[in-house]
């Protein structure tokens, strides 16, 4: 298979097609994947996106998590995972996904695996994108959204044209409950003891990758295509050398 640059389209094999990244809060997840997403084509499946949807529109799974989004805490597994086992089943995923923020826990990553594996599908592979706390607090404690787009700045690495307007709308800037620093501290924590035991999960399953995420957005970029090409392209040759 051709090596995989953000330029260029691709046509992953069935099984490869479920793809996971995580990392702690302010790894650059969300970056990351709208790259990959529009590179391989797959849908993109955040946990946080659709946890905010059901929050504005106010649905009985949106009420539920609210209270512990505002806390900066982890939303209980089975609301998480109703919200994802739904949009699972949309039409545009039953060929593959990209999953950004879920699974957090060891009880997700089984439902995710039962779910997929009802229908002979699995995760291909989980790329960890891991940073160190000090890094990750100067990024979220700076970072500013807009209430109109959704359009994110930083006071040092990507501050906006005119303080508190947003470059593209003039929506107002504001910072997000759970990254003002008390509250990061705890997601911190909560990420330390639910989430960081899906590294070890996934790496005796031997799908997991690790990448640097204390380097410049596009090396952390090149780097996750390269794990994304050398990964599918071994198991393409691993196929053809069975047949």
């Amino acid at each position: 298979m051709e090596r995989i640059e953000p330029c260029l389209e691709a046509s992953l094999p069935c099984e490869t097609h479920y793809v996971l990244l995580i990392g702690p809060p302010g790894s650059g997840k969300g970056t990351q994947s709208a790259q990959l997403c529009a590179t391989l084509r797959l849908p993109h499946l955040a946990s946080g996106d659709l946890l905010r949807e059901h929050v504005q529109r106010g649905t009985v799974l949106g009420r539920k998590a609210r209270s512990h989004m505002d806390r900066g805490d982890l939303v209980p597994d089975d609301v998480v995972i109703d919200m994802v086992m739904d949009r699972l089943g949309s039409g545009d995923c039953v060929s593959g996904a990209l999953f950004d923020g879920f699974p957090r826990t060891l009880a997700q990553a089984a439902a995710l695996d039962r779910a997929l594996a009802t229908s002979g599908r699995r995760v291909g592979l989980v790329l960890y994108i891991e940073v160190p706390d000090a890094v990750l607090a100067e990024r979220l404690g700076g970072r500013f959204l807009c209430r109109a787009c959704g359009a994110s700045y930083h006071v040092v690495f990507h501050p906006p044209r005119r303080p508190g307007l947003c470059d593209c709308d003039d929506g107002e800037l504001y910072q997000r409950d759970d990254d003002r620093p008390d509250t990061l501290a705890r997601r911190l924590n909560v990420y330390r003891e639910l989430t960081v035991p899906l590294i070890d999960y996934y790496r005796r399953h031997g799908v997991l990758v690790t990448i640097d995420g204390n380097q410049p957005i596009a090396t952390v970029t090149t780097q996750l295509y390269a794990e994304l090409s050398r990964v599918f392209s071994n198991r393409t040759e691993q196929r053809v050398a069975r047949r």
